[in-house]
């Protein structure tokens, strides 16, 4: 079984649906054997430990060196780290609050800016303290924009093309 290429596909379904990764147990995968007490198995990890299983075999067959255990051993792992930062940025969005306090920091801000410029700029103020809305509300559009970089928008990752790159450069 190419082990490399579920494990990339379920990172993928990871980060854009939770329930890809974490899975009711079904009868069909029988090999992925330490669910979790509930009866659910959480797959990159999973396929991960298959894997370490499968290059232990190897090490005990005399396949690999010692060496060569220690330097594949440390890919899986590297991988289940990045499996577990991808949960923390997928499971921890921009508080609710703290986006409301910027949009109304924002609107409080440009209606007073035209009253510390009025003197200095004069009709000058009015297109000056537009572009700085502009500007600001563009900013928070982006950081909204960007708070989910795993969903299926246009402006999303491409974890697709990114999984089936990785998965032709390890073949």
């Amino acid at each position: 079984m190419d082990y490399w290429g579920v494990y990339l596909f379920r990172i993928g379904g990871l980060a854009r649906d939770r329930s890809l990764a974490t899975e009711r147990r079904k009868p069909r995968a029988q090999h992925f054997r330490n669910a979790h007490p509930f009866g659910y198995v959480h797959i990159p990890n999973q396929v991960a430990s298959i894997m370490l299983q499968q290059v232990q075999r190897l090490y005990d067959a005399k396949t690999i060196s010692g060496e060569q255990l220690l330097y594949i051993n440390a890919e899986p792992r590297a991988f289940t780290e990045i499996c577990g930062a991808c949960e923390r940025i997928k499971n921890t969005p921009i508080p609710y609050s703290y986006s409301v306090f910027i949009k109304k920091f924002i609107q409080f801000y440009v209606a007073t800016l035209p009253f510390g410029f009025v003197f200095s700029l004069g009709y000058w103020v009015i297109p000056v303290v537009g572009f700085i809305f502009y500007v600001l509300a563009s900013l928070e559009l982006i950081a909204e924009e960007i708070e989910d970089p795993f969903g299926g928008d246009e402006n999303d990752l491409p974890l697709e093309k990114m999984a089936r790159g990785i998965r032709v450069h390890i073949h």
